[in-house]
């Protein structure tokens, strides 16, 4: 149970740390926020829990996969907000937009022989 609370504590700051640098400089809040390292700590934390090498590089192959279409929200947003959209309705929609990336890409990787 501790080392679960050691795990969200650790997760929690880098967010907040994020969000705060972002405040004072967007350059270096986009530079901390655009590394892997939510990946990076899932991967770490993957291996501690199962010391299984094979799940970690099936979780390596398939974050790969989805960064292609995580790109649409960033893609998307800012286009939306500089339309004059609402900030909520430009959220929803981006994320929209997204999942349905998603879903999109997993259907073509599905079908050229990719599983997840």
């Amino acid at each position: 149970m501790s080392y679960t609370i050691i795990k969200v504590i650790v997760t929690s700051l880098l967010i907040v740390a994020i969000s705060e640098l972002s405040k004072r400089s967007s350059l270096f809040g986009a530079l901390l926020a655009s590394l892997p390292l939510v990946s990076v700590m899932a991967i770490f934390w993957l291996y501690i829990d199962t010391k299984d090498v094979g799940k970690v590089a099936e979780l390596a192959n398939s974050v790969f996969w989805l960064v292609i279409p995580s790109l649409f929200f960033f893609i998307s947003l800012p286009l939306l907000l500089k339309a004059g959209l609402n900030f909520y309705l430009s959220m929803g929609l981006s994320m929209s937009t997204t999942a349905g990336c998603y879903f999109l890409m997993i259907a073509v990787l599905a079908r050229v022989g990719i599983k997840f």
